[in-house]
């Protein structure tokens, strides 16, 4: 079976994208009355975390325990990513030990490497170019908040802040979509010309639309989701004076932004987040805020991404193979030549 990966959404069709969201969904439900499904019982998955990480650790984890298997955690200096061994020998080994790796990256190339080279779904759990677990997580969050009487292709979502790797993402599923996506931020923190081209051409295959623009308050005027994250990354620690003064206090998401947004408006963050900077506390917490209904749908998402990927791939041996098997190690471990 040929191996497919979970890299980026651009990847995937609407069709397939959405597909994923019905499974996830099945699942849910499952979850809700304490059914889930056994389905990748005895599978493994490897954890590869660069950087620490409470929502996608436990939601990964957890998934694969529900699910009937288990889960590695492989943190920084306990495995030789690209060090002391190659990215393609670390992918190869992995691959014959487990049946899916997700690796959480500093960089994009690393987790394109890993790919490169396994034979079993590598699933990004986060580089520096995108989020494609948490933007899955996110359209399955908007569907269960739709105002009524909307359509998935009738949302319109506006993004406010830095050009992140969460922003990347989620511009390209919402286009991908046919979603209308917005995005606010200064001149200078605007998505690159090579993000906008794909969300383009996304648009044009879609329906969707893509505006950007540094007037904070047109893009929220008629929002059903306004969106969030930080204002600086890994690395960029040196020019946070500088972020917060471009961004504060035009660009921080408080209930004045919001008044200018429809009633029905939602509030959106992958977290974690910087309270009092990019975010108020009074929308945090606030009636409008979904943003921990977003971080218990990651786990429902993790479930639904590892079935998606690894259920068809799993061997399901009959009640008769498995059997035989057992009687033929309990014969020989019964001869007691192990201990003689």
């Amino acid at each position: 079976m040929t191996v497919r990966h979970f890299i980026d959404t651009q990847d995937f069709t609407a069709a397939e994208l959405l597909q994923l969201i019905d499974l996830t969904l099945l699942l849910k439900e499952a979850d809700r009355q304490g059914c889930t499904p056994k389905l990748l019982e005895g599978a493994s998955l490897a954890m590869i975390f660069e950087e620490p990480s409470t929502r996608t650790r436990v939601s990964f984890e957890v998934a694969m325990a529900e699910l009937g298997g288990h889960a590695l955690y492989l943190k920084p200096g306990e495995i030789h990513l690209g060090v002391r061994e190659s990215l393609a020998d670390t992918a190869r080994v992995l691959s014959r030990m487990v049946d899916v790796i997700m690796a959480r990256t500093l960089k994009h190339a690393t987790i394109l490497g890993l790919a490169a080279e396994a034979i079993v779904p590598v699933i990004n759990g986060l580089t520096d170019y995108n989020h494609p677990t948490q933007v899955v997580c996110d359209v399955l969050t908007m569907m269960e908040h739709m105002p009524a009487g909307k359509r998935l292709q009738d949302l319109r979502v506006t993004f406010v802040g830095d050009a992140t790797n969460v922003l990347s993402s989620l511009m390209l599923i919402c286009t991908r979509l046919g979603m209308h996506f917005t995005h606010a931020a200064p001149v200078k923190y605007q998505p690159p010309a090579a993000w906008r081209a794909m969300a383009e051409a996304n648009c044009r295959a879609s329906g969707g639309t893509l505006t950007i623009t540094d007037d904070v308050v047109s893009a929220v005027r008629d929002a059903d989701f306004v969106y969030t994250d930080l204002w600086w990354w890994v690395g960029q620690e040196d020019e946070i004076p500088e972020r917060r003064a471009a961004f504060m206090p035009v660009y921080q998401v408080n209930a004045e932004l919001l008044r200018h947004a429809p009633a029905h408006c939602k509030f959106m963050h992958c977290l974690p987040a910087s309270r009092g900077v990019e975010v108020t506390d009074e929308v945090m917490d606030g009636p409008q805020s979904i943003v921990y209904d977003q971080s218990e749908n990651r786990l429902h998402v993790e479930k639904g991404l590892l079935v998606w990927l690894v259920y068809p791939r799993l061997k399901r041996p009959s009640a008769e193979l498995r059997a035989y098997h057992a009687a033929r190690v309990q014969a020989f471990l019964e001869q007691g030549s192990l201990w003689s």
